[in-house]
């Protein structure tokens, strides 16, 4: 059983952003799925088989532990439509080590919750088992000043969506800090919550995940315009820049305030490699490009020092 959403949550934003929050004990709860056998299968056998194909049979994932933190942003839609794009950025992490933990950075489709949400459920259920969450992990960021509040996860897929690669990847060695975003352009508290999550993160191997589809529903010329302007300042970690352009162009990224969080951390951990590892539109699974949706994969990596 998911909790109900407590009495008096409103949508929209809890002014101060990042109030002193000492609740440190842990929720007890198991967050139950609630897209699978829509976004994705729902029998194990058939998720399995599907998720190699998308990573790519050939994959070895690397047995070491990763060298450093690393970001990377994935998409989180059905499966037939963006599990390609979101496969091939899972693939440049894994081929380049395992992390210890994955902070997700989900998109808030809802509104509900706070700018910034910290879960502290105990594990996410998938058809592939229970993602541990990491409760000391949460817990500094709670008592950093991160506030938690579950109501932005019930409804919400965002998160969910990315967790049979991570499980399928890296099985039960990997834990869990969810966190959910709301695309709010408020860049003052995106930068402040990043700034929190790097010195949580440190030199620790920690992959730091923002889940985001691009452009909704415009023709596939538009989409691929529209997001080649997002994606340059993504690339240059210009996270100010990034929103400035999703506000004055009225972008329909859902997850921006992810993204823009994961750049904010990106800049401080000095993940300056950041690389486009793909990029598609819903017109290239359904061949209908009279409107689409974008989907991209980028990581970000500290670059290797000339020394």
């Amino acid at each position: 059983m998911v909790r109900k959403l407590p009495e008096g949550v409103k949508k929209g934003l809890v002014k101060p952003l990042f109030p002193r929050y000492n609740r440190c004990e842990m929720g007890t709860q198991i967050r139950q799925p609630i897209v699978a056998g829509a976004f994705y299968p729902s029998d194990p056998s058939e998720l399995s088989r599907l998720l190699d194909s998308l990573l790519g049979e050939d994959l070895a994932p690397a047995a070491a532990p990763l060298p450093g933190p690393a970001g990377l942003v994935v998409p989180h839609a059905g499966y037939p439509y963006s599990g390609a794009v979101a496969g091939a950025g899972f693939r440049a992490i894994a081929e380049r080590g395992s992390p210890k933990t994955v902070i997700l950075l989900g998109a808030n489709h809802t509104g509900f919750g706070r700018t910034v949400s910290l879960g502290d459920y105990a594990g996410w259920e998938t058809p592939l088992g229970v993602v541990r969450s990491n409760a000391e992990l949460i817990r500094q960021l709670a008592e950093s000043g991160l506030p938690i509040d579950n109501s932005a996860f019930i409804r919400e897929h965002s998160l969910e969506v990315e967790l049979p690669f991570i499980v399928r990847l890296w099985g039960d060695s990997v834990t869990l800090v969810p966190i959910c975003v709301l695309s709010s352009g408020d860049w003052g508290a995106y930068k402040e919550a990043g700034r929190l999550i790097a010195e949580a993160v440190a030199d620790r191997p920690i992959l730091i995940a923002a889940s985001s589809d691009f452009t909704h529903y415009e023709p596939d010329r538009l989409a691929r315009s529209l997001d080649r302007s997002a994606i340059e300042k993504i690339l240059a970690l210009d996270g100010e820049g990034f929103i400035e352009e999703w506000m004055r162009r009225r972008l329909s990224i859902c997850g921006a305030g992810a993204i823009a969080t994961l750049i904010a951390a990106s800049e401080r951990l000095e993940l300056t490699g950041g690389t486009l590892l793909d990029y598609r539109t819903s017109g290239d699974a359904t061949g209908d490009r009279s409107t689409v949706v974008g989907y991209a994969a980028i990581s970000f990596l500290k670059e290797a020092s000339d020394d």
